[in-house]
């Protein structure tokens, strides 16, 4: 088996190496009465248009690109998605395929930058990919947005920018919240029912961190919360100290990070290092193994997270998909591969129950997709958000769980 992560390569080549998980094109016999066992059958779907299916009878694999950070600081996004699509994808084609048909998946290396997307987008659009996971980070997802509306190739990303819901384009899907969701439900838990009042930001100026900026002080503001410190870094930053020392003399009783794993557990290391004690708080990369690992499970102890994906113990599908993806990968699963399961089910449930259809039609069709995923029941709107709802957890004893 190939390795889902690619070494790095010059920006100046305009794309980055691809890694092709390729499956067999035929598909076995009784395909299509296997693929009904797949979990993404569970979808009720209607309305879809049939308009710019495949030719009846083709047998040629269907081509879906994952487009995620496989090198530098956000690697561990892209890793975590690209696993989580393979999960699914392995599991379709070992069902059948859809109608018939084995998919091909091909996994390419933004290295998290906008420019180095914007390429690949290009790049997937002249070689015949029909549809995109990823990516996982805002900034490279909104830069590819444009080329991908205007090729016609739908796109589900793990970003969770609001920006990406205001564009509004066709062609693009959330496979979780926004942050509005994640962090409207943070500050309902932390103001209105635990009484913190006195609450300190810092956040990162890249297109994640500005989402979450926006989103944790608006929930503030309409509670009449002013922030004691707010506190903006770039996102190549190593150095917090001076950002955290102007926090320190605010005396918060908690702080907010607006940053991606990494980044958020830097921050909270310095900050220990510099005696401040008190909690912090954020979404979705502080429920996660990098954050932890980074700070150190001493220093997140308390940590508040805004995640739809709490861990793998809420449901029996949760468990059924970790012991699937630990089998897989003999790795823990969380929620970024959650969320790209649930992404890439979806994607194929629509495709399946529209005959194959490419396009606007293959659009319409997740549209119309109703999906119960890992995350939740999944029903997108006009922006393409389909969930609305996250849980409050807390991290102890090094591991995220349920707040009490």
């Amino acid at each position: 088996m190939h390795s889902l992560r690619n070494p790095r390569r010059s920006a100046a080549v305009g794309v980055a190496a691809v890694l092709t998980l390729l499956f067999g094109a035929c598909s076995a016999p009784g395909a299509s009465e296997k693929a009904a066992d797949t979990p993404a059958d569970a979808a009720a779907v209607s309305g879809s248009d049939q308009a710019g299916s495949a030719s009846p009878g083709s047998t040629d694999p269907i081509k879906i690109a994952v487009v995620d950070a496989q090198s530098g600081q956000l690697s561990s996004l892209g890793a975590w998605e690209s696993k989580g699509a393979k999960l699914a994808v392995d599991e379709w084609n070992k069902a059948g395929g859809v109608n018939g048909r084995q998919i091909q998946l091909d996994v390419f290396d933004d290295q998290g930058d906008p420019t180095v997307g914007t390429n690949i987008a290009k790049k997937i659009a002249s070689e015949g990919y029909i549809a995109m996971i990823g990516t996982s980070e805002s900034a490279v997802t909104l830069a590819m947005a444009p080329v991908l509306a205007e090729e016609k190739i739908p796109n589900i990303t793990s970003g969770q920018s609001p920006a990406l819901a205001e564009l509004k384009t066709s062609f693009l899907f959330l496979n979780g919240p926004t942050s509005v969701t994640y962090d409207e439900s943070l500050a309902k838990h932390i103001v209105d029912e635990k009484g913190i009042k006195k609450i300190a930001m810092i956040s990162n100026n890249g297109g994640y961190g500005k989402g979450e900026h926006d989103a944790f002080l608006a929930a503030l503001s309409a509670r009449g919360v002013t922030p004691v410190a707010d506190q903006v870094v770039t996102m190549e930053q190593k150095d917090f100290s001076a950002a955290l020392t102007k926090i320190r003399e605010a005396n918060p009783d908690l702080i907010f990070i607006g940053s991606e794993e990494v980044e958020a557990g830097l921050i909270v290391k310095q900050a220990r290092d510099l005696g401040i004690t008190v909690p912090f708080a954020g979404a979705a990369p502080q429920g996660t193994p990098v954050y932890i690992d980074t700070a150190g499970a001493k220093n997140v102890e308390g940590t508040i997270v805004s995640s739809p994906y709490l861990s793998n113990e809420t449901s029996d599908a949760s468990k059924k998909f970790a012991e699937a993806y630990k089998a897989a990968y003999n790795e823990t699963a969380e929620l970024h591969g959650a969320k790209a399961y649930d992404g890439t089910n979806i994607f194929l449930t629509a495709m399946k129950t529209s005959n194959g259809a490419t396009g606007k039609a293959l659009a319409d069709a997740v549209r119309a997709t109703k999906y119960n995923g890992l995350l939740g029941d999944f029903a997108f709107d006009e922006s393409g958000v389909g969930i609305f709802a996250t849980s409050i957890g807390v991290i102890k004893d090094g591991k995220l769980v349920a707040a009490s």
